[in-house]
């Protein structure tokens, strides 16, 4: 005689498929963890430069979205397939692609928060694009797209450490030489 697993996941209606499905049965909790710890790394690899300029959205900060867009990937992508699926007269559509619009929203929102106008000065706005990249990166780990996420780290950072001495000494130069001389008052 089977034993009956009494801790088996119900459908939520008799219209949705008795799979018993759970997140982790559709990808291994392996899997699940590498995706989560690989797209904190990342997102922790371009915090780092920006952590080590004084930047407000550090470290921590690009760790936590890569992270939160890591998992809202997971989810949208894995979390519902058990009520998804059903018989051709009962079947639930999903449009996975909102997870990644919604994600990217709210990363405007808080790369939004990074933009500070001072003046004629505004700051923020090469953090407020590496948050949007890094929550990028997430979504592809969430996805299991590591080589496309990792190579995107990389660039990012060396887009961000490596070209900032290049910006230094050719662009911001030329925007020097670029300027007007400043006006005389009147005497």
């Amino acid at each position: 005689m089977r034993s009956v697993d009494r801790h088996r996941t119900r459908p939520a209606s008799p219209d949705l498929p008795r799979s018993g499905r759970r997140l982790g049965s559709v990808i291994g909790n392996g899997t699940l963890l590498l995706r989560i710890v690989v797209a904190a790394a990342l997102g922790g690899i371009v915090g780092v430069e920006r952590e080590l300029r004084d930047q407000p959205a550090g470290f921590r900060t690009h760790m936590l979205v890569a992270l939160g867009a890591c998992m809202f990937t997971i989810v949208g992508a894995f979390g519902f397939q058990a009520f998804t699926g059903g018989t051709d007269t009962h079947r639930i559509q999903a449009d996975l692609t909102r997870v990644a619009s919604q994600v990217v929203v709210g990363i405007g929102f808080l790369g939004g928060g990074t933009i500070l106008r001072s003046g004629g000065t505004i700051r923020g706005l090469t953090t407020a694009a590496s948050l949007w990249v890094t929550a990028a990166v997430g979504l592809a780990v969430g996805m299991g797209f590591y080589f496309a996420a990792t190579a995107t780290s990389l660039i990012a950072v060396l887009t961000l450490a490596g070209l900032k001495p290049i910006e230094r000494r050719f662009i911001r130069s030329t925007r020097r030489d670029d300027l007007p001389p400043p006006a005389m008052p009147p005497d």
